[in-house]
């Protein structure tokens, strides 16, 4: 792991996810050639319909900075197959460049993120649900082999055509995904489990790995191709990871409706989106947020403006997210901590009573303020700090209390740092 990009990748805390292809076509998410059994041929035949006519990747960058995101993940090709790049290594050249659009999505994406100052990310998905070799590995060899030389010939092209990735967000690499079988059955005996999968180390992670590492040496790579060994950071998906800083790791949910462009889907409320974002980073994680763009390549309206909100509360409140990290206080019911240097940042989501109490840190407070109000109400005794607000000065999405001490946060509660899960 390159420390330099590790601590820019902290820093960041908050991202957007983009899920697009030629489901967005059908309007009923990513997922929906293998949900309704599509025939691949008909499914093929979406491309054709693919225009892309309103895709501006330099609205997306936009978009992404008014909402306060430092970084960006697109799909460069998801399990349907489909690239959004040049890819001489696609099975019957199933990319963008061959659609009707004839783009190559991901160098104009990519340069609209360098652009905005953006980090720069891609999602790559190894599985592709056009290989009979993807559901039955063991009965379909050669093409489960050929599924595998396409993923290590476009992880190459994806590594090499786009200049300096920043991050590389695997999905459905994982042994256990292959066959979309958790728990296979045969004669009433389970056979193959997320533990003992039909093919161990399938996709050759350390190869893939070396592979990577070689072109882009300061990338950060997801676990989600294999083995943690090969990873800098872990994903949970749809919930906010556990408090943890012996493994970094990394939130990821939909701003509305499926990963993928659903017609007529309501954005998450604004409350919930900052609480969100507010429970990843007092644990020590960062947001990646989803949308779904519609099928021409535009955000719907009304996640842009959802977005637009977060922004707004982050140019008012994000000293207390940007660069800092999650704890060093465990994670309460009514919220957490974050810090940087020798300011403690105490955000509460919820008041169950009058008042928070938090361990009390081994230096002085210097100072104790409210970056949401007007008063602070604040104890030392014994071993706690007790904080209150006046109830008209508590915010319903995060009141948020800002401590100054006489010593590194880090230090002063080094006792209480969790160091493994």
């Amino acid at each position: 792991m390159n420390a330099q990009a590790f601590t820019r990748w902290q820093d960041y805390k908050f991202g957007m996810f983009i899920h697009w292809g030629l489901y967005a076509l059908l309007e009923r998410g990513e997922w929906v050639m293998f949900k309704e059994q599509i025939d691949v041929d008909e499914y093929r035949k979406l491309s054709d319909d693919f225009h892309a006519e309103s895709f501006d990747p330099n609205i997306w960058a936009e978009t992404a900075k008014a909402a306060g995101m430092k970084y960006m993940v697109l799909t460069s090709r998801h399990h349907d197959g489909f690239s959004l790049f040049d890819s001489p290594s696609s099975f019957g050249a199933f990319t963008s460049m061959h659609a009707a659009c004839k783009r190559d999505i991901v160098a104009a994406y990519t340069r609209a993120c360098r652009e905005a100052g953006l980090g720069v990310g891609l999602y790559y998905s190894p599985m592709d649900w056009r290989f009979p070799g993807f559901f039955a590995p063991k009965m379909y060899a050669k093409s489960a082999q050929a599924m595998k030389e396409q993923c290590h010939g476009q992880i190459d092209e994806l590594m090499s055509n786009y200049g300096k990735i920043d991050i590389l967000w695997y999905d459905g690499g994982n042994d256990c995904w292959l066959a979309h079988a958790r728990d296979i059955r045969h004669q009433g005996e389970v056979q193959y489990t997320r533990e003992n999968p039909q093919c161990p180390n399938f996709w050759d992670g350390d190869r893939l790995d070396e592979l990577v590492r070689t072109k882009q040496p300061e990338i950060l790579i997801n676990e989600r191709i294999g083995a943690m060994n090969h990873a800098d950071f872990y994903i949970s998906e749809g919930k906010v990871g556990k408090y943890n800083f012996a493994q970094p790791w990394e939130s990821c949910f939909t701003l509305a409706g499926a990963w993928g462009y659903c017609k007529g889907a309501t954005p998450t409320p604004l409350r919930e989106c900052v609480q969100m974002l507010i429970q990843t980073v007092v644990g020590g994680g960062n947001l990646l947020l989803n949308v779904g763009p519609r099928p021409d390549g535009r955000i719907e309206d009304n996640q842009v403006a959802r977005l637009k909100e977060i922004g707004e509360w982050l140019k008012a409140f994000g000293e207390s997210v940007y660069s800092t990290r999650g704890g060093p206080i465990q994670p309460d019911r009514w919220g957490g901590t974050t810090w940087s240097n020798n300011i403690l940042y105490v955000h509460i989501l919820h008041w169950f009573e009058n008042s928070i109490r938090i361990p009390r840190p081994s230096a002085s407070v210097l100072s104790c303020i409210s970056l949401t109000g007007s008063e602070v109400s604040i104890t030392e005794e014994g071993e706690w700090v007790t904080l209150s607000v006046p109830p008209e000065d508590r915010q319903a999405i995060d009141t948020i209390i800002k401590l100054e001490i006489d010593d590194d946060v880090g230090n002063a509660y080094k006792s209480m740092q969790i160091t493994t899960e």
